[in-house]
């Protein structure tokens, strides 16, 4: 799945997941009040650099396609085209959704 953007280093492109409208007491909020998706899919990783001395590699972590939660101020948002992204740090990833 190429998007044509490319991470660099040890950063993740992620390609945010809506959470669905929120309704509270049949008011509509608006897009400014929601709070950003903190769920999302990869669409592109970058380097492959060890972590530190005996650290997993970026793609031992996380691979393309692969739904994973990320910390809610972390990364860039991007836009590409008609789609947005979010460019978040390897350490911005707090885990993989398995099922």
């Amino acid at each position: 799945m190429s998007v044509g953007i490319k991470p660099v280093d040890e950063r993740v492109l992620i390609e945010p997941l809506e959470t669905g409208e929120k309704q509270v007491g049949g008011i509509i909020i608006p897009d400014t009040a929601k709070e950003r998706p903190q769920m999302g899919l990869v669409v592109a990783l970058g380097d492959d650099v060890p972590k530190k001395e005996g650290g997993k590699l970026l793609s031992e972590v996380v691979k393309v396609g692969n739904k994973v939660i990320y910390a809610k101020y972390g990364g860039t948002e991007v836009k590409h085209g008609d789609k947005e992204y979010l460019l978040v740090s390897r350490n911005d990833i707090l885990g993989v959704v398995t099922d």
